[in-house]
């Protein structure tokens, strides 16, 4: 198989540096790869498989005579809207981590389980999802196609590694009973029903990105959905309550087969024997986590499940390079 010439944006941040754990466990085809950062990390040494390289400080001209084939983005929007068209001006094909481009009509927005076709669509940029949303989507994506969904209602209970590495500080801060300085109370022994900025509507960004991504990575425009993000004082791992009304009558036993034999999913459904999704035993794994699949008694064909997913890996890094490999195996067919 061809080599092919890689750049991660955003080298020395938590999502960055999974970028390269998981490129190495995967197997990518590299040939030569850049590591891009801010001017504070410059000149800094990282470690690629088994080589060591320079980090080099991100600026306009540092795409030019690259001949960068991919190019894996985890800076926050503002610099991504800056950089990420100059990458594609000199021939990379841009994979986002940011919500810079998640809901801009010509990007399309990918969970290789959910829909690997819209790969092909991209003109130049490919969108990461929100983590919360890339493990929803995985759960609902094959329960849509088997029943339809009517309506989905998300509760998630969102681990600090969402906010970065300032938000794992910002726990270990706060159970050492120092003030909160990233959130708006302490998360240590609490659950912040607050991501990101209150919009009118009485919702937060955090939720309407999942109302919206959802629609558009299961293009479906019209499906009905609500959600309440909660930050909760966990290191690792999104676990979420998602109840789904369906449009189709179903068998519980026959669903859960379904989930256990559909990509990316690790069936855990075993309550006798207390056996459901962990947050702590899905921290460094790549799978979506399901179980507590059970009937919603309250509505006609409506389920419940519990869903968990390790939001560094899956959420943000390993979806990533996941779409990388498909356009490479798209390269490879044409």
């Amino acid at each position: 198989m061809k080599k092919y010439n890689f750049a991660i944006v955003g080298a020395t941040g938590m999502v960055g540096r999974t970028f390269i754990t998981v490129i190495e466990e995967q197997g990518l085809p590299v040939g030569n790869i850049h590591f891009f950062a801010s001017a504070r990390s410059a000149g800094q040494r990282i470690s690629f498989m088994g080589s060591e390289y320079t980090i080099e400080e991100l600026t306009p001209s540092s795409f030019d005579r690259k001949d960068i084939d991919i190019a894996l983005f985890s800076v926050g929007s503002s610099l991504s809207r800056e950089y990420a068209p100059l990458a594609v001006g000199s021939g990379a094909v841009v994979i986002d981590n940011s919500s810079a481009w998640r809901m801009d009509p010509d990007v399309p927005l990918v969970v290789p389980e959910v829909n690997p076709e819209d790969i092909r669509l991209h003109n130049g940029i490919i969108a990461n999802p929100n983590c919360s949303t890339i493990q929803a989507v995985v759960a609902l994506k094959p329960i849509h196609d088997a029943y339809g969904i009517k309506r989905i209602v998300y509760s998630t209970y969102q681990s600090v590694s969402g906010a970065g590495k300032s938000g794992c500080d910002e726990l270990a801060n706060t159970l050492e009973g120092k003030p909160a300085r990233l959130m708006p109370h302490p998360i240590a022994g609490n659950c912040i029903p607050h991501i990101d900025a209150f919009l009118d509507n009485g919702y937060t960004k955090e939720e309407m990105k999942m109302v919206n991504e959802t629609r558009k990575i299961m293009h479906a425009p019209h499906l009905r959905i609500t959600a309440t993000t909660v930050r909760v004082p966990v290191y690792y791992s999104h676990s979420e309550s998602i109840n789904v009304e369906l449009e189709k009558q179903f068998d519980v036993n026959e669903l859960r087969e379904l989930l256990r034999n559909s990509p990316g999913i690790t069936v855990q459904d075993d309550p006798r024997s207390n056996l459901y999704p962990l947050a702590r035993n899905a921290a460094g794994k790549d799978d979506t986590f399901v179980g507590r699949i059970r009937r919603d008694e309250s509505v006609d064909s409506g389920l419940n499940m519990w869903v968990v997913s390790d939001n560094i890996r899956k959420g943000a890094a390993s979806n990533a390079v996941q779409i990388a490999r498909e356009l490479i195996r798209i390269w490879e067919e044409s």
